[in-house]
């Protein structure tokens, strides 16, 4: 893979201009992103509920004092409100995890992460040559033999799978994070322009983190085409995650019938899961009975692995956003140049990529630095 350097000027997908006036369709994306009603943004700017809907449907311009006290609300630079339109995803098109039973305030703040998150990568890939897509789309393929033909598709055969991040962004997915105000959603993912894009939460231990890109994985693998939603797309995926990280002839192979919890514990190690998932993964290949599994489960909650993953394994970093940042930071440009051409602030980029690269806490913001932890498993990347 190499990252080359471009002269194009566009700013998220699109040629800047000059824009002068409020941009309706950001002031919504703005309100949503940040998880306000209109009433409460109304409220806290100092404006009626009207008068904000008549800035909405463009019937009314703002003055600048009002755009300054709106943007200082939903804590956007002002720049931002005079941009041109963003991509956002389609609700129809993201795989959210339990999509019923979440609150509308989630689902926008979600999906307005991600549409900032398509203007990013539209300003890197302008200026950057990245990975193109090479995520199979399968149809009507059952999770476990879809997950097989991934791994040789993608020359996995057997071993134990690699840094998830490094493995998807090889592969030219898109690779974000949630954080903060976007806890309660798991990760999600969807495809748009031909690009596969993926969103972890960053607060999730390792090991989830590496289930959870498995599974989007999974999500984006077998049902680019349609098929099941709701709770039957989930199992789809999660069955496909589970059979990607820890196919079944290794586990097979290497573990033992009727494992003790001991035994479990151990064994995650070798395929860099959770305790729980290996558990579970044993009991669906019949390594452990119903009554044993039920037994593992409990047991291994009352050591602390429901919620956590006591001694675990290093959080998996982005190659690719350690050599975007360096290339940049060489060539003079910090985050917040990044950020300001974005029309964003620096807090919001770095949400957008929080775990995934380092950032020192102890600088500010301009002076940031991003460095990818080191693992064997790094594919050659050359800055030209």
């Amino acid at each position: 893979m190499m990252l080359a350097r471009s002269t194009s000027t566009s700013l998220g997908g699109q040629t800047e201009r000059s824009v002068e006036r409020l941009n309706p369709s950001r002031l919504d994306l703005a309100r949503r992103r940040r998880g306000l009603t209109k009433r409460e943004l109304a409220t806290s700017a100092g404006i009626s509920v009207r008068v904000l809907s008549d800035y909405d449907r463009a019937t009314k311009e703002p003055t600048g004092k009002t755009v300054e006290r709106l943007a200082a609300t939903l804590d956007f630079p002002v720049e931002f409100f005079t941009g041109p339109d963003l991509e956002e995803p389609s609700i129809e098109g993201v795989s959210f995890r339990a999509l019923s039973s979440m609150t509308a305030r989630q689902r926008d703040q979600a999906t307005g992460a991600a549409a900032i998150a398509v203007a990013l990568d539209r300003w890197m890939r302008d200026r950057f040559d990245l990975p193109g897509p090479d995520v199979p789309r399968l149809r009507n393929e059952i999770p476990e033999a879809a997950a097989e033909a991934v791994r040789g598709a993608w020359g996995l055969g057997h071993r134990r799978a690699p840094n998830m991040v490094h493995l998807l962004e090889a592969h030219g997915v898109r690779v974000f994070s949630l954080v903060q105000e976007c806890a309660e959603v798991d990760a999600f993912s969807f495809w748009h322009d031909g690009k596969p894009y993926v969103f972890l939460n960053g607060m999730k231990t390792a090991e989830r983190s590496r289930m959870d890109a498995a599974h989007e994985l999974g999500h984006l693998v077998m049902h680019f085409w349609g098929g099941p939603k709701g709770r039957a797309a989930e199992e789809q995926a999660h069955a496909f995650g589970s059979a990607f990280l820890m196919p079944h002839r290794s586990v097979l192979a290497d573990m033992p019938r009727g494992a003790t919890v001991a035994q479990v514990i151990r064994g995650r190690k070798q395929w860099n899961v959770s305790a729980m998932n290996l558990a579970y993964r044993m009991a669906k290949l019949g390594l452990l009975t119903e009554w044993q599994a039920r037994s593992t489960y409990i047991h291994l909650g009352r050591l602390g692995y429901r919620d956590g993953e006591p001694d675990g394994i290093a959080r998996e970093t982005s190659q690719i956003w350690a050599k975007v940042f360096d290339a940049l930071r060489s060539e003079g440009m910090s985050r917040s140049d990044v950020a300001r051409q974005l029309r964003v602030s620096v807090d919001e980029l770095n949400r957008a990529v929080f775990g995934l690269v380092a950032v020192s806490r102890n600088e500010p913001p301009s002076r940031r630095t991003s460095i990818a932890a080191p693992t064997p498993e790094r594919p050659t990347l050359r800055v030209v």
